[in-house]
């Protein structure tokens, strides 16, 4: 009997093969098109902090939307690993220098300002139909939306990946984030029963 922790590693591994083998033209241009999906239904104010990520390896390129939002008035940041469990978000801001994050990803340097995000557009491997989500292993993502919970904040939780990232059932797990809303080029798909939740990370 293979354990949850077990069926998610499998499932990961699946369904990172089918992103992969994805043409990259197809992919940028998804992403173009997503920039625009995901700009044509959703309202923020000016001012309002969202994350995104520095893609790596074939995850959906975030970049064309992040800087759509900052046009309109986003203040972005992105992830910063300050330790193995440990994730922050550091502000972007145009002219500044990245740093290597590891695992093929930049962010920003030390010297950047931390910021609280309301709106996380949020990297996966895989997902299913109810908005459970598989994420790369380490928990990161979980323990740093607990740890805004825990300050008051109710961070808006958009999943970014492509429909082949679809699995019939990601196995549950209490301290698991079940995402809302997510992203793929077919469109901005919500969950309407999810129930954003976590403790601690998988």
């Amino acid at each position: 009997m293979t354990t949850p922790k077990e069926q998610k590693r499998e499932l990961r591994k699946e369904a990172l093969a089918r992103r992969d083998a994805l043409e990259t033209a197809w992919r940028v241009d998804a992403s173009l098109a997503m920039a625009e999906t995901l700009l044509a239904n959703i309202e923020f104010e000016p001012g309002s902090v969202v994350s995104g990520f520095w893609p790596m390896r074939s995850e959906v390129d975030v970049r064309p939307m992040m800087f759509e939002l900052a046009a309109k008035g986003a203040r972005l940041c992105l992830p910063a690993l300050l330790d193995k469990t440990t994730m922050i978000f550091r502000e972007l801001v145009r002219g500044e220098p990245l740093v290597d994050m590891g695992f093929g990803t930049f962010g920003p340097g030390e010297n950047a300002e931390v910021l609280n995000p309301a709106l996380m557009l949020v990297p996966l491997a895989a997902f299913d139909g109810r908005g459970h989500r598989i994420g790369y292993g380490a928990g990161y993502y979980d323990r740093a939306i607990e740890r805004l919970r825990v300050k008051g904040m109710k961070p808006r939780l958009i999943g970014i990946a492509f429909d082949c990232q679809k699995v019939d059932r990601v196995p549950d797990e209490p301290h698991d984030v079940v995402i809302s809303e997510l992203l793929t080029e077919s469109g901005l798909h919500r969950f309407h029963h999810a129930e954003n939740r976590t403790r601690s990370g998988a």
